[in-house]
């Protein structure tokens, strides 16, 4: 791909400056809208924050490769900043400087082809160190283009021309968003192993699949197995009897000679084949193997509860429109029907899933059966979410423990897969889960629903008040996904009210960008008005990340002003015992809200009322506030007041 047909000088910046990533990625963005490649500039940001929130972005050797896929986006192309001053971005392990920035805006319908190929060929590229370095050096945007423009120097070493005896080893690849840092790290350990010499084939698990899948053959010729993975290995049990290492997924952009010496140092001897037991690899820490287990059981699950609660909201917003409440009631009729397959993904197979795919990161493929097991335990019992993630994580170490200890000879691998391990790990699982550990977790939850379901008053209104301050604080950031992931987990125990307090309040910030920039342009910059044209659809929508760019303007005034007004939403929502139980309807929540009692027509005003009476508090906060700052010199508007 020539990388060179997706930019141009007017889309590169040297030597720039940023106050945070998110200045930085609102400067881009802003370019690319200029160059007529954005439809709408604050759907792509929207877009953009969204990736931002689902994991990191920053690849390791000062290089950040935001992204964001949209229907705005009329071509694929990207925006280049180069940083005189590093800049801190989020990692993999964690804020890491950044001198070197790629924002790429894909359009929708091209997010697995020209996505990946420029995300590959970006990589391949800036794996080499010369080459980054000439790209912080140079002088100007020809300058940059000519390097982009290069192709990679021809190597002198062709690993099909090596011996026959030079040493394989394979290595696996994968990350939790399946992208960047899947494919750098393969990068890197080919081009290791060229310096050393060896062999080596990188199978990339990534968001379009397995891609250069390792062979039967290949296994039998390796000599060694690198996992660089932060989610479980796809069908790891092909690699059973070689040396095997596990690293996180940067380790080999960071130190990838090092991870293939410390794989050669294992080898097997030469001539040695398979064996029916599997060398022991290094074990993973207990921190580890939890963090990826669960992010591997949420990451599946999470699109059935979305599935599961938008088939539900539809099916319950045509028995409204319609007045088919009885077609609705009515067992085995078609809406009855479409009920019953969004009530069923989110009530019956959810947990399911989550137990299952937990247990799968863990023990692989054996371990799906008796993780199934244990999510239909958790439901039996009562023990909800917090059952199906005890009843993964059991199911996992048991099957963890049957696969190291309970081995036949090859002759019967048929019988130990197909029948031993998921019948006597579904027994085993089960048992711990309905007779030992169920019943406690079980017990539990029912507490905590019933702490929930009891909180009234001066607690409702404590409760309200914190998830609305967590859901405006950072604008769809970790602070308000905490906040998220607590109201779904309520939600999946039957407590609907902490997403009813959630839904309310996201709508508090887009409509006081709105409201704000129409009622007083003349303290607003021009950037800003304009983005507040758009902001209002976007809250009824129940999408906060509009807000963001005026809030990196004047951080404080602004997100101090959403706050107090989110506050006294949450209080009202709370306090009322309003309820909602099906996720990302926005404006249409008004349908689905549980009455608390007090009448549907009434609960949908409190609710949308409690959103309204928190943007005028909002509005009312951020014009004093931003008049004050224009007053006293301290901030400057820049668009003419109407």
């Amino acid at each position: 791909m020539d990388l060179t047909l997706l930019t141009s000088p007017e889309l590169i910046h040297l030597n720039t400056t940023f106050a945070s990533r998110e200045q930085a990625i609102a400067f881009l963005a802003q370019r690319l809208d200029q160059q007529g490649i954005l439809n709408h500039a604050q759907d792509f940001l929207h877009a953009v924050s969204e990736r931002e929130t689902e994991g990191p972005t920053a690849l390791g050797e000062g290089l950040a490769v935001p992204h964001g896929k949209s229907a705005s986006v009329k071509r694929a192309a990207f925006a280049l900043a180069t940083l005189r001053q590093p800049l801190l971005w989020q990692g993999v392990d964690g804020d890491e400087p950044v001198n070197m920035i790629f924002l790429l805006a894909i359009p929708e319908a091209e997010a697995g082809s020209t996505h990946m190929q420029l995300l590959t060929a970006l990589t391949t590229r800036l794996v080499d160190d010369e080459t980054r370095a000439a790209l912080l050096a140079a002088r100007d945007a020809q300058e940059v283009l000519t390097l982009l423009r290069e192709e990679a120097a021809p190597e002198i070493d062709d690993p099909q021309a090596l011996p026959e005896e030079t040493p394989l080893v394979v290595c696996v690849t994968a990350c939790p968003a399946g992208i960047a840092h899947t494919y750098m790290a393969a990068e890197y350990l080919e081009k290791a192993a060229k310096k050393l010499g060896i062999r080596v084939h990188v199978e990339k698990q990534g968001a379009n699949g397995i891609e250069d899948p390792i062979t039967a053959a290949q296994c039998c010729r390796a000599v060694a197995c690198v996992f660089a993975a932060e989610v479980a290995v796809k069908d790891s049990q092909r690699f059973d009897g070689i040396p095997c290492i596990k690293v996180p997924v940067a380790e080999p952009i960071r130190r990838a000679e090092a991870v293939l010496r410390q794989a050669l140092a294992m080898q097997r001897k030469p001539g040695e084949t398979l064996g029916p037991a599997p060398v022991k690899p290094p074990e993973n820490s207990v921190k580890a193997d939890l963090k990826q287990a669960l992010l591997s059981g949420i990451s599946f699950a999470v699109p059935m509860i979305v599935a599961g609660g938008s088939v539900l909201a539809v099916t319950v917003l045509i028995a409204q429109l319609f007045g088919w409440q009885e077609l609705y009631a009515q067992k085995e009729s078609w809406l009855w029907m479409y009920r019953q397959l969004g009530g069923g993904m989110l009530g019956i197979l959810m947990v399911p899933v989550l137990s299952a795919y937990t247990a799968y990161s863990l023990a692989d493929k054996p371990a799906l059966t008796p993780g199934f097991a244990a999510g239909l335990c958790a439901n039996m019992i009562g023990a909800g979410f917090l059952g199906g993630v005890a009843g993964g994580l059991i199911a996992g170490y048991v099957m963890r423990w049957m696969k190291k200890h309970v081995r036949l000879s090859a002759s019967f691998n048929g019988f130990l897969m197909f029948y031993l391990y998921p019948v006597f790990g579904t027994l085993i699982t089960g048992s711990i889960m309905l007779f030992v550990i169920g019943e406690p977790v079980a017990l539990l939850n029912s507490s905590l629903t019933v702490w929930l379901n009891g909180l009234s008053g001066s607690n409702a209104i404590v409760l309200g008040a914190l998830i609305a301050f967590m859901c405006s604080f950072d604008l769809g950031g970790p602070v308000n996904k905490a906040a998220y992931a607590f109201c779904l987990g309520a939600m999946a125990n039957g407590v609907y009210g902490p997403y009813a307090i959630f839904g309310a309040t996201k709508m508090v910030s887009a409509f006081t960008v709105t409201a704000s920039t129409v009622l007083a342009p003349h303290l607003f910059k021009s950037f800003e008005v304009e983005t507040g044209k758009s902001t209002w659809l976007l809250g009824l929508a129940g999408i906060t990340e509009g807000a963001i760019p005026m809030a990196i303007e004047d951080p404080l005034r602004v997100i101090g002003s959403f706050l107090t007004g989110s506050v006294v939403t949450g209080a009202i929502v709370g306090a009322a015992g309003i309820g909602l139980s099906t996720p990302g309807a926005g404006i249409f929540s008004l349908f689905l809200l549980h009455d608390g009692g007090l009448g549907g027509w009434q609960a949908a005003a409190v609710w949308l009322g409690a959103a309204l009476a928190g943007t005028v508090i909002s509005t009312l906060v951020l014009l004093s506030w931003r008049g004050y700052a224009v007053r006293r010199g301290q901030f400057s508007g820049d668009a003419p007041s109407s």
